[in-house]
């Protein structure tokens, strides 16, 4: 059952826990990209050799260490803006990190399932498991859908065009499915192997192939000149009264310059307004005016509170035109203890842990603004991860996609950079044009291909002016959303349901 088996136990877990670490290097910052094509190779052979449960364990440490790795950067924002001393920072990085691991421990326990009636059954199944585990993350509890596999290529042009065909989760399919073949070349004998390998190698030079064609299409007519802003305002003085007057002064001061680009539209930065908008009369004159003399409108973020008892704050993007208010959209998947607490009733207590847990109420619809200057969605902050909820947007009319987002809370570590990995995938499946505005970065705007046509750096503070395609029609992804997630766990069900009607036979 291949090398591995040789080996002693503790030189085998030495193996795993250093593939799970230099796997969890594949994402940004590192962007070690090419590890994942291998990097699940000792997983599933030890999930092939191993009893069910003994595979849960070594798939759950083996999760446990490269989300730990991946999630790093959370304890930056722990150890600076919670009242939780270090190193027990890492307390709630570690807890996320096992939970998201049982997932990657049901993979491999499926495989050593799967194994006990045939290794080349396992084998072909596990692509499957893998992505029914990552749409059920996804979507359980709300759903934590980051660091999927697939998000590890987003450089990576060429791979990633068929996202257009199964979204994020076809690549991620296609790289374990890449880590599978190569298991076999040390579990099957040689005629099984290779067919294994010239499958998968069929699998990756289609998809080059379909990348090449469709990066060779020409751009969609149609275009418009968007310009945004990174103000780069640390997170402290935000929504410090006393800094109020000088974080205005910033946004009025890079909104004139970007005005100056002749922009169809400016974009601010989540909550970028330092207060309420519809509670400031005179600063939605100001804006108002300022929109006036530009002669373009202003996408803001703001916070929202209404006149409700007790009152409802919600995280909301607003249109703003000469003539006040022309549109608005309020964030609805929002951030579990970032924007909410889940469970409350239970765990209520860990708001007074740390300064950035609120209590929002999330929106209702993901409305698309009609324009001007032409029909577009706004996903705020992390919203735009779910590929489900940007694919509501397009369903609805969206031409552009505009992200408004504050990162501000993570510092210069990894974490704004693997929010930006995700984005490409976004522009991708859609084939529509992504522009980012984020508070201290990363701002970017990005082509329907994927490409990262330009971005700032972070906490620099400056404007951008690009001019962004218009999305012209569907793609199998806008209209059939994540089959390729569907179909994986039907199969996956499916295998799993008849390998136990085999045994109970």
């Amino acid at each position: 059952m291949g090398l591995l088996r040789f080996l002693p136990a503790p030189r085998r877990a030495l193996i795993l826990v250093a593939t799970a670490f230099v796997m969890g290097l594949g994402f940004p910052r590192t962007d070690w990209e090419g590890v994942v094509w291998v990097a699940l190779t000792p997983l599933i052979v030890e999930a092939l050799r191993l009893p069910v449960r003994v595979a849960f364990g070594w798939g759950w440490l083996f999760g446990t260490v490269f989300y730990l790795v991946l999630l790093r950067w959370l304890d930056f924002t722990f150890n600076t803006y919670s009242s939780i001393p270090w190193p027990l920072t890492w307390g709630p990085t570690l807890a996320l990190a096992g939970y998201c691991a049982l997932y990657v421990a049901a993979f491999a326990a499926g495989i050593s399932w799967l194994a006990r009636r045939s290794i080349i059954w396992a084998l072909c199944a596990s692509p499957f498991l893998w992505v029914a585990g990552e749409w059920v993350r996804g979507h359980l509890f709300g759903g934590f859908p980051w660091g999927l596999l697939g998000y590890s290529q987003y450089l990576r042009l060429p791979v990633i065009q068929i996202a257009e065909l199964g979204g994020v989760y076809a690549v991620s399919l296609l790289i374990v499915a890449v880590n599978a073949a190569i298991t076999g070349c040390f579990v099957l004998a040689w005629r099984p192997a290779l067919a294994g390998v010239a499958l998968s190698g069929l699998l990756v030079g289609g998809t080059l192939a379909f990348g090449a064609w469709r990066l060779a299409a020409p751009a969609p007519p149609g275009e418009v000149n968007v310009a945004i802003m990174q103000p780069s305002i640390e997170q402290p003085l935000k929504f410090d009264p006393a800094f109020a007057s000088t974080t205005m002064a910033i946004y009025l001061t890079l909104t004139s310059r970007a005005g100056a680009e002749r922009p169809d539209l400016i974009v601010w930065p989540e909550t970028a307004a330092p207060a309420p908008i519809r509670r400031d009369p005179e600063l939605l004159r100001t804006l108002g005016a300022l929109s006036g003399s530009l002669r373009v409108p202003l996408l803001v973020g703001s916070i929202d509170v209404d006149g409700s008892t007790p009152p409802k704050i919600r995280n909301s993007a607003f249109l703003l035109t000469e003539r006040g208010i022309v549109g608005r959209y309020d964030k609805i998947k929002l951030v579990p203890f970032g924007e909410y607490v889940p469970l409350a009733g239970l765990i209520g207590f860990v708001r007074s842990w740390a300064e950035f847990i609120a209590e929002l109420e999330p929106g209702s619809s993901a409305s698309v603004f009609p324009g001007p200057p032409a029909p577009f969605g706004v996903v705020i902050c992390y919203e735009g991860i779910f590929p489900e909820l940007v694919r509501e947007f397009v369903k609805g009319g969206a031409r552009l996609i505009v992200n408004m987002t504050n990162d501000a809370w993570f510092g210069r570590t990894s974490g704004p950079w693997q929010h930006l990995a995700m984005y490409p995938f976004r522009a991708v499946e859609h084939r529509v044009a992504v522009v980012r505005a984020a508070n201290t970065g990363v701002s970017a705007f990005i082509a329907p291909t994927g490409k990262i046509v330009r971005r700032i750096a972070l906490y620099e503070r400056t404007t951008a002016a690009e001019r962004v395609p218009l999305r012209n029609g569907l793609t199998l992804y806008s209209r059939l959303g994540d089959w390729i997630a569907y179909l994986a766990i039907v199969v996956s069900g499916a295998s799993l349901a008849a390998r136990g009607w085999k045994r109970a036979a």
